[in-house]
């Protein structure tokens, strides 16, 4: 009992002794402490948002810089552009690059991993010589699909013509803008190639399209050539892969034929089947997704499905992204290959160029993808996609070397 009275009594006075020490807090200098707190915590605040919009600025900076080299034309200032969008870029922490969003930006501009641009060759050497074999393509800023498919053909064109010296030019300076600003690599367009031709004292100028078809691209690219015709003693330009367009559906040719055997060769090889035949009886329908056009052009669709049905392949389907024409929109071909009654599905891009199209249109993993769309109808077992363009394949590269010997033989002629 004395032990407890003499705990208590010791505990006040050490109270009271630390009070008069004014080592406890008396009431007022407690709120003030609480205040102090508080306006620490609300500092903190204002300075989390200070740097949240600090983030974002920086974020809206890279996007506004990328939408202003996502153009079509180049400008005087697009060199400096690109440097600019990438030192900004790579100045961005990662919590940053993922806020950047603008009308064509994205962290996937410079983000996203498409290959080892080093393995390229954007064939802008000068030096060139009498002959030069232009080889023009739309373009891909996807580097592995670049390399296989677009310098796949320029190899085996320049294996095959050693005379001739190959150079390379893109019609999307889009394209050329986002492989230059992201990996420094310069890829000349349709008018800095042909500029380079002049000044290098090039006389015979053949120019052989990896285009599909006679469309947009094409037509764009001849009237680019136009203005060049005095600057060079011949011109000549070589057929686009599909050849001859022809007046309506029923007109097929031996390219056609040649791109249909090459493509469906191509695609039961990497699904693991002798032909299209046991592949069909295992259920097995292949489609084959091209871009799609509105040019009168777009024919030459329809004509790739009839050559397919030529050749008895009954599960060989004609699509296109744009759905030009109306019967090879995504909905249209689904419907096909359900009322045929097959049960499994393999995509394949009917396009040089396995790029974003393939890569997203066709396999991607968003809703509105072709292979999203053909799992949603619920009416297939399965669903596969073969990303590969047309371009790394062997019989396709010939008919193009065919091709630039037609166009090199008609200026002796």
């Amino acid at each position: 009992m004395r032990n407890k009275a003499f705990r208590a009594l010791a505990l006040g006075l050490s109270a009271t002794t630390l009070m008069m020490m004014g080592t406890v807090p008396t009431f007022a200098e407690e709120e003030t402490a609480v205040e102090a707190e508080a306006d620490t915590e609300e500092t903190g605040e204002e300075t989390a948002e200070e740097g949240a919009d600090a983030d974002q600025e920086a974020a809206d900076n890279v996007a506004a810089l990328i939408d202003k080299i996502y153009v079509q034309e180049r400008t005087e200032t697009t060199d400096e552009d690109c440097v600019a969008a990438k030192e900004a870029w790579d100045a961005l922490t990662d919590a940053q690059k993922e806020l950047v969003e603008g009308e064509e930006a994205s962290p996937d501009y410079f983000g996203l991993d498409t290959g080892d641009a080093s393995a390229d060759d954007a064939l802008n050497q000068d030096e060139i010589g009498e002959n030069e074999l232009l080889v023009v393509s739309f373009g891909t800023s996807y580097n592995d699909s670049r390399v296989e498919d677009i310098k796949g053909i320029e190899d085996a064109l320049k294996e095959a013509y050693p005379d001739w010296s190959v150079r390379r030019a893109f019609t999307a300076q889009i394209i050329i803008n986002h492989v230059q600003a992201r990996d420094g690599e310069a890829i000349d367009n349709m008018q800095q190639a042909l500029d380079r031709a002049a000044a290098n004292g090039v006389k015979n100028l053949v120019v052989q399209p990896t285009h599909l078809m006679h469309g947009a691209e094409y037509d764009e690219m001849r009237e680019a050539l136009e203005e060049y015709q005095d600057q060079f003693e011949s011109i000549a330009i070589a057929e686009p892969l599909l050849g001859e367009v022809g007046d309506d559906a029923t007109v097929i040719n031996a390219d056609k034929e040649a791109v249909a055997k090459a493509v469906t060769d191509a695609a039961v090889a990497d699904a693991g089947y002798e032909s299209m035949e046991k592949a069909a009886e295992d259920g097995v329908a292949f489609v084959f997704m091209g871009h799609g056009t509105s040019h009168t052009a777009k024919i030459s669709y329809s004509q790739m499905q009839t050559q397919m049905d030529e050749l008895g392949f009954a599960n060989a389907f004609i699509g296109t992204v744009e759905g030009e024409p109306e019967d090879t929109a995504c909905e249209a071909v689904i419907d096909k290959v359900k009322e045929a009654g097959y049960t499994k599905v393999i995509l394949r891009p009917l396009m040089v160029v396995a790029g974003d199209h393939a890569n997203n249109d066709m396999a991607g993993v968003e809703e509105d993808s072709w292979k999203s769309l053909f799992e949603a109808s619920g009416n297939f077992d399965s669903v596969n996609a073969q990303i590969a363009g047309l371009g790394r394949i062997d019989a396709v590269k010939q008919l193009y070397v065919d091709h630039a010997k037609a166009a090199i033989d008609s200026l002796a002629e």
